[in-house]
């Protein structure tokens, strides 16, 4: 009787010990995939940040593979494992500059009142501008391939169509139906993009701050008073 136990008990902690070491060999396997998912991460962005230095300060048509591969110390092989070409790289860094491009102006969808919903989305503009220069740069100023017809390009129309809705619920509560809307919208854009772009490229700083926020007070009245009234 005590023996048949002892070979019960034997088995029973044999399968226990199977188990756990079943168990423990998975979660090395997923301890395993997660760091090798990890490493990928770290990879791609060390790659995107380097190649974003070199576009900024060389210009796209100037920056190679092996250019961003030297950056890093790695040979252009290993980057052609994450990219298929340069156009790649450069649309990736679109995606996040115009992710976090939209997010900021998103904020002003808390305010209810359109007109002053309109008038933050402006300050948000600038406000991204300034803090994230060379996103800006990427994105509206320097020369970048641009194919819509062999979509090799990167585009986000999320933030223009927020602004020309929020143009379009503004006409329509005060009642105004002669102006077009796509075309203040890319008014209103066009002057928001030439003033970050001369504060950027630093075209603005023989001008006084003040001066130049009065300047720009008025020139939203009067955009304001053409517009919006």
């Amino acid at each position: 009787m005590k023996k048949d136990f002892d070979i019960y008990s034997s088995e029973i902690i044999l399968r226990i010990k199977n188990k756990h070491c079943l168990v423990k060999e998975r979660g090395n396997v997923m301890g395993i995939a997660e760091r090798k998912k990890s490493d990928k991460e770290v990879m791609r962005k060390k790659i995107l940040d380097s190649a974003m230095k070199l576009f900024l300060s060389e210009g796209y048509d100037k920056v190679s593979i092996r250019k961003i591969a030297d950056a890093i110390e790695y040979s252009p092989a290993t980057v052609y494992l994450y990219f298929k070409d340069k156009t790649a790289i450069f649309n990736a860094l679109q995606k996040v500059a115009f992710d976090k491009f939209y997010d900021t102006l998103a904020e002003c969808l808390k305010i209810k009142d359109v007109k002053k919903r309109l008038d933050e989305m402006g300050e948000l503009y600038m406000k991204f501008a300034m803090e994230n220069p060379e996103y800006y740069d990427l994105m509206f100023i320097m020369s970048a391939p641009i194919d819509r017809e062999k979509e090799t390009c990167f585009t986000d129309d999320r933030a223009f169509n927020l602004l020309s809705g929020t143009i379009e619920e503004v006409f329509k509560k005060k009642g105004i139906k002669n102006i077009d809307v796509e075309a203040t919208a890319f008014l209103l854009w066009g002057f928001s993009h030439g003033l970050a772009s001369l504060i950027i490229r630093k075209r603005l700083a023989t001008i006084p701050d003040e001066h130049l926020k009065g300047l720009f007070l008025k020139i939203s009245k009067m955009l304001d008073k053409k517009f919006f009234q």
